[in-house]
């Protein structure tokens, strides 16, 4: 199973993810986006620099580089090994984030999405809400993303709940509010209520 963690920066995928693959157990593969294989955390680092400048198109770019990268060396293996892989971020974000706050286009991101990935999709999307002003208050860094303020989070926000309502079989939207406990327990129960449907 391929279950992905989203949401706008400071919702708590991080520490989600972290919990969630501790209670799927110790076969679990545990990764984030951008990220996973050396080339993906080079781009990574280029990417979450605010210092250094990059047009918006080399930026989605960047973002697919480092996807087709994890998941052909990474996602797909274990996955094929019938491994557990969860996920802090995947498609959805490039979505949200570049399709349509950076107003790239949701097309394209689909079509560059498919081609990066060869289709795949996580079987399980959890969306962490969070009012984007909160997100940013508990952001811990400031990357590209978190300096573009307030607004910009509000247009990812929007975008995921917009992606949430398409595609209602793939998302589970979680209340990210409250302690890390109270939230993973929230994602639990989300899990078992997805499996018996």
């Amino acid at each position: 199973m391929f279950i992905a963690l989203e949401g706008v920066d400071g919702s708590g995928k991080s520490t989600q993810l972290a919990l969630l693959a501790e209670a799927l157990g110790p076969d679990t593969l545990k990764i984030r986006e951008p990220g996973g294989t050396e080339a993906a955390e080079a781009i990574r680092s280029t990417l979450a620099d605010p210092g250094i400048p990059l047009d918006t198109t080399a930026e989605l770019l960047l973002f697919f580089a480092a996807r087709a990268d994890l998941v052909r060396r990474v996602i797909r293996p274990a996955i094929e090994a019938g491994r557990t892989v969860v996920s802090d971020r995947f498609v959805d974000s490039t979505e949200a984030y570049q399709g349509v706050a950076r107003g790239l286009g949701v097309e394209v991101v689909h079509e560059l999405n498919r081609i990066a990935t060869d289709g795949l999709l996580p079987d399980l999307t959890i969306l962490l809400r969070v009012d984007p002003e909160t997100g940013l208050a508990r952001a811990e860094s400031e990357d590209r993303f978190e300096a573009e303020g307030v607004a910009f989070q509000r247009l990812v926000a929007g975008a995921y709940e917009e992606i949430a309502r398409r595609e209602p079989d793939r998302f589970v939207v979680v209340d990210g509010s409250g302690s890390p406990e109270e939230v993973h327990t929230r994602i639990m129960a989300a899990l078992g209520s997805k499996a018996r449907q």
